[in-house]
């Protein structure tokens, strides 16, 4: 249970590292910036080199939705949940933190423009609305868990999983980063909102519920519509 635990949060520290960092260090650096495009391809390839790496040991969930999600479809022992969220959560902080080391030696970094936050409505990256930006999460998430519990089902090719989830996540950044700048991750969403505070805090409790409710929702059709014993 050690080894899942640490795998769960450095898996999670890579993702924040990374995915994060790619947004925060290099997606509008001048004239050489990655853009959203490139942020989107960071998040992705956490995923499936953490997936190769530590997927073996833990799963590689990195995230609670999946988690829970995982828990719903009977393919996660429900007694494990509650000790991957919070290594999942640690891991999220400690690579923020370790972000906000590296971005805060820039003279003009700013901790409350650019930290990669997740947030809706008056604060969303382009102003979605608030309902744009809760629908955009639950079906992202909902897609995200499909990918999963559909890869990694044993009727699947075996030893591309981690690809197809790596990819899907991609492909979930290039359609909601300017909705929401992506979540479908809450210890993802908590650890950029804890180090920076301020108001991407007041909305923390949206980018659990709606991700966890995606999830939810896909490991129940999943098993009603896709799998049917």
């Amino acid at each position: 249970m050690k080894k899942k635990l640490f795998a769960e949060f450095l898996g999670t520290f890579w993702l924040v590292l990374g995915g994060c960092g790619s947004a925060v260090l290099a997606a509008s650096y001048p004239e050489l910036g990655i853009g959203f495009v490139g942020v989107a391809l960071a998040f992705g390839l956490t995923v499936l080199t953490m997936a190769y790496a530590i997927g073996h040991i833990s799963g590689c969930h990195l995230n609670p939705a999946v988690t829970i999600g995982l828990t719903v479809a009977g393919r996660f022992n429900k007694n494990e949940v509650i000790p991957y969220i919070i290594s999942q959560v640690i891991g999220g902080i400690v690579g923020a933190y370790i972000l906000f080391l590296i971005a805060s030696g820039l003279p003009s970094f700013d901790l409350n423009n650019g930290f990669a936050l997740n947030t809706i409505g008056n604060l969303s990256p382009n102003k979605y609305s608030f309902v744009s930006g809760i629908v955009c999460e639950i079906v992202m998430s909902m897609m995200f868990l499909f990918i999963i519990l559909g890869s990694t089902s044993e009727k699947a090719p075996k030893g591309f999983a981690p690809i197809a989830i790596g990819l899907g996540l991609t492909l979930i950044h290039l359609i909601s980063i300017p909705v929401t700048n992506t979540s479908v991750n809450p210890a993802r969403s908590t650890a950029v909102a804890i180090v920076a505070g301020g108001e991407a805090l007041s909305q923390l409790y949206i980018f659990w519920v709606a991700p966890i409710l995606g999830a939810i929702i896909a490991a129940v059709l999943y098993n009603l519509l896709l799998e049917k014993k």
